[in-house]
C-alpha cells in the first residue's frame, strides 16, 4: 500500500509566519508520514504537528530552543516499508554536500534536511537522495515558499514533488 509523505523544514512560526498557511496544514493531515528538518521555533507548533500527524519524524534546527531540544533529537531515522530514511536539519554548505552526507548518512537510502530554505533535490554518487523542501513561511531568495510530497510504495521513493505554498 502506498504511503503518502509530506516533507517540510524552516517553519519558524511565529516569527516568519504567525501560523502555517491553510494548504500546508491540509497536506499535514492527509499525509501518512510528515518529515519535519526543524527549525520550528515554538514549542506549540511542534504540539500542533503532533496532534495533527499520523505519523511525525522530527529533528530540531539551529534557531529551537532549549525545550524543542529536550523533546526532538538533532538527527532521525525512520524505515518505511523498506527505505531507509535520516533527517538532520543542517548539511553544511552546498558544495561537496552529496559526498559529505554520503559518508556520514552512509546506511540511509533518503536524507531529509533544512536549514538554508532552497529546495534541493540531489542524488550522491552512492545513489543517496538529497531533499531539502524549502520553507513554507520563509522564501528568501527563492520565488516561492515550498514543502515537497513523495510517495512510498513496493520499497521505492517514488513521486517527489516540490509544491508551491499560496497564502491564505
Amino acid at each position: 500500500m502506498p504511503m503518502n509523505l509530506v516533507l517540510i523544514a524552516d517553519t519558524h512560526v511565529p516569527k516568519r509566519a504567525r501560523s502555517l498557511p491553510a494548504q500546508v496544514w491540509d497536506a499535514v493531515e492527509h499525509a501518512d508520514v510528515v518529515f519535519h528538518a526543524g527549525d520550528w521555533v515554538e514549542p506549540a507548533l511542534l504540539d500542533e504537528f503532533e496532534h495533527r500527524s499520523r505519523r511525525l519524524v522530527a529533528v530540531f534546527g539551529n534557531n529551537d530552543g532549549p525545550e524543542l531540544r529536550r523533546r526532538l533529537p538533532a538527527t532521525a531515522t525512520a524505515v518505511l516499508d523498506g527505505v531507509r530514511f535520516a533527517m538532520v536539519h543542517e548539511t553544511g554548505q552546498a558544495k561537496g554536500r552529496e559526498l559529505r552526507c554520503e559518508a556520514l548518512y552512509s546506511d540511509a537510502d533518503v536524507l531529509v534536511f533544512g536549514h538554508s530554505h532552497i529546495p534541493w533535490d540531489t542524488v550522491s554518487p552512492s545513489g543517496l537522495r538529497l531533499l531539502n523542501p524549502g520553507s513554507p513561511t520563509d522564501r528568501r531568495r527563492q520565488p516561492a515558499c515550498t514543502y515537497m510530497e513523495a510517495v512510498v510504495d513496493g520499497g521505492h521513493l517514488a513521486d517527489v514533488r516540490l509544491v508551491e505554498v499560496h497564502r491564505d
